[in-house]
Parts: structure tokens; C-alpha cells; sequence
């Protein structure tokens, strides 16, 4: 399984983290998009799963934008597979008991 996070850490180099305003959505699409996809490709959507590195990656963007831009990298894929690496499988992999958990939430924004 890859873990898709952490690249907003001031480890990176991406050096958002020395700014004064802190990167948008797009910002962040743009310089993650690139391993991101790299990442998904490798793996394939069955064992990829976008997750939060909050606290940590504070440092550079709020979560809000975390999670905005790996929407955005991900907005030409289908709606199975934006599933898969927002919501499924995490379930599967660490086995949440959660009812009903192979149908995307009408309410979701992903």
C-alpha cells in the first residue's frame, strides 16, 4: 500500500514553509501532481489511499488545502476510482467496520 501524504513537510523542499502567505490548492496540485500521479501509477488506484500527515504538515498549507489539492490532482479520474484512494481503500486496509462501505456518499465532495 502507498500512503499518499507528507508532502507538505518542510522536509520535502518544497519550501512552502518559508513563505509569508501559504500556498493554495492549485500551488500544491501543481507541485505534488507530478508524484502524486508517479505514485499511482506505480501502485495502481487498488493500493493507493490519500491520507492526512496534521500536524506535521501544518508547517506549510492547512488541511483544508491538503485535501483540496489532492482532489484536484486526482479530478479526471473516475468516481470509483477517486473511491478507492479517498475512502475504500483505507477501509479495507485497516479493516474499519464501517456499514455499507462500497458506495460513495451522495453527499460527498471528493
Amino acid at each position: 500500500m502507498c500512503k499518499l501524504s507528507g508532502l507538505a513537510m518542510a522536509t520535502t523542499g518544497f519550501d512552502f514553509h518559508l513563505r509569508k502567505l501559504p500556498p493554495t490548492s492549485h500551488e500544491l496540485a501543481e507541485a505534488w501532481r507530478p508524484y502524486i500521479l508517479h505514485c499511482i501509477d506505480c501502485f495502481g488506484v487498488d493500493r493507493c489511499m490519500f491520507a492526512s500527515n496534521f500536524p506535521v504538515d501544518k508547517i506549510s498549507c492547512s488541511y483544508t488545502n491538503c485535501f483540496n489539492a489532492f482532489k484536484l490532482i486526482v479530478k479526471d479520474f473516475g468516481e470509483e476510482e477517486k473511491h478507492k484512494l479517498f475512502y475504500q481503500n483505507a477501509v479495507r486496509i485497516y479493516r474499519l467496520n464501517i456499514a455499507d462501505n462500497n458506495k460513495l456518499n451522495k453527499n460527498s465532495r471528493i
